[in-house]
């Protein structure tokens, strides 16, 4: 079965003063029907800017990407808006995405009436089977956002990217301002999501045990560019990035049958500036491991057993 997207050497830059801020650089991947890519790396690691790109909500600098066999960078006007009903986003603060103006039966209505889809009557019984869907009662379809909470408001945000039957949605960090046990929910609510319809995500969070839940494939990001790529349970059983194995070893965990758990360097110092990038391997500032070499130059990302792709000197 062919690959849902694409991605191929994508670039994302954005001028500060007579430098670029390299964002997202050379960043290739692909995510197959009802698969999801988990996205993982620190604040300012280019996930965001990179989820945005993919859909062409910010434009790419250069790159390849291929949605359901069409290179949507060639897309223009109506033609670009036609294959966007297949491709969604839930951000990280769903208040402020829902416009404080709308009820919630109208922000979700919103996108059937961009894309002229049914009538008044037809819009309205839609919206009301996507509120029951996400756990929002349809007697709540004349409210406010403000009247909802945190988690409310993000089932909100879930209905109304479903609203168009998308194929494919990029989750931008959508618990992280949620508090644990209502995360939960709505990632349990994800999940069965893509159960039933079939979905492909990009999920991206800074929480491994979330992305562990809910991920076919992990890819582990820093400084606009993939260190690591690997299914979940290769990369989790098997980190081979000092990065990779710095963020893990942040997670808590209780040890297994009374035994030790294993115990990986801790993460230190500051992620440098995409703007300023660090010469050679771009963790080596921070590695515990770093080489000559690491400091002259920057490894190659390659395939280093079936489906695992790692850039580092040390593997």
């Amino acid at each position: 079965m062919p690959e849902l997207l694409l991605v191929k050497n994508l670039r994302k830059y954005f001028p500060r003063g007579r430098k670029l801020l390299r964002a997202v650089d050379n960043v290739s991947f692909s995510i197959d029907p009802g698969e999801t890519l988990g996205l993982v790396g620190e604040s300012g690691s280019g996930k965001s800017t990179l989820g945005r790109t993919v859909l062409r909500l910010l434009e790419p600098n250069d790159g390849e990407i291929i949605f359901d066999g069409i290179d949507i960078r060639r897309l223009k006007g109506d033609d670009l808006r036609q294959i966007r009903m297949f491709m969604q986003i839930i951000f990280q603060d769903p208040l402020a995405s829902l416009n404080p103006h709308m009820t919630i039966g109208q922000a979700i209505e919103d996108p059937l009436i961009i894309h002229n889809i049914g009538t008044k009557e037809q819009r309205r019984r839609a919206v009301m089977e996507l509120l029951d869907i996400v756990g929002i009662g349809r007697e709540f379809i004349d409210s406010f956002p403000h009247e909802f909470s945190g988690g409310q408001q993000q089932r909100v945000g879930i209905a109304r990217a479903l609203a168009l039957n998308p194929k494919f949605i990029v989750c931008d960090e959508p618990v992280s301002s949620l508090d644990v046990s209502i995360g939960a929910q709505i990632v349990s609510l994800l999940y069965e999501l893509k159960r039933q319809f079939k979905l492909s995500y990009l999920f991206i969070s800074h929480d491994l045990a979330v992305v562990k839940y809910l991920s076919d494939k992990v890819a582990v990001m820093y400084l606009g560019t993939f260190v690591e790529l690997a299914p979940k349970e290769e990369l989790y059983g098997n980190p081979l990035h000092p990065y990779t194995r710095a963020l893990l070893a942040s997670v808590p965990k209780m040890p297994k049958n009374g035994g030790r758990q294993r115990k990986f360097p801790a993460l230190k110092g500051e992620i440098p500036s995409s703007v300023d990038l660090p010469s050679g391997c771009r963790f080596q500032s921070r590695c515990e491991y770093v080489m000559d070499i690491c400091r002259r130059e920057e490894p190659i990302f390659r395939e280093v057993s079936p489906g695992h792709f790692v850039s580092c000197h040390l593997v």
